[in-house]
């Protein structure tokens, strides 16, 4: 019984290390990234917003893409169930792209970003 407690502490604690360590790992690339950048969020934003007029900002992100970092954002609009990914160049703050996904399509990319994350963090 008390062999059982202490496999129950260790399993919980090497767990608790796990998730810290990915989330330190997150936390260091990021500020990387940002101190790569020299467009702000705010600016970025901005940007994404003037070419989706009416639309809100469900999330955003400073990533590399082919090389390029850019600021990344998923944008809704009234009415529609579509989600508008715009994308600003981190760098000099001109557009990259603006994509037009569905909500399976956009939930689909998530799913692969969050594997290509899982596995990232396991190297």
């Amino acid at each position: 019984m008390k062999l059982n407690r202490i496999i129950a502490l260790l399993a919980a604690t090497a767990i608790v290390a796990i998730y810290s360590t990915g989330c330190v790992t997150e936390e260091k690339r990021e500020a990387k990234l940002q101190a790569e950048a020299k467009v702000s969020k705010e600016q970025a934003e901005k940007a994404a917003l003037a070419k989706v007029p009416g639309g809100t900002i469900r999330e955003g992100e400073l990533e590399k893409e082919h090389g390029k970092l850019i600021w990344s954002f998923d944008i809704s609009t009234p009415n529609s169930t579509d989600i508008k990914e715009v994308q600003v160049d981190a760098i000099t703050g001109e557009l990259v792209s603006v994509k037009t996904e569905s909500l399976a399509a956009e939930a689909k990319e998530k799913k692969k970003e969050k594997e290509e994350d899982e596995k990232d963090e396991k190297k």
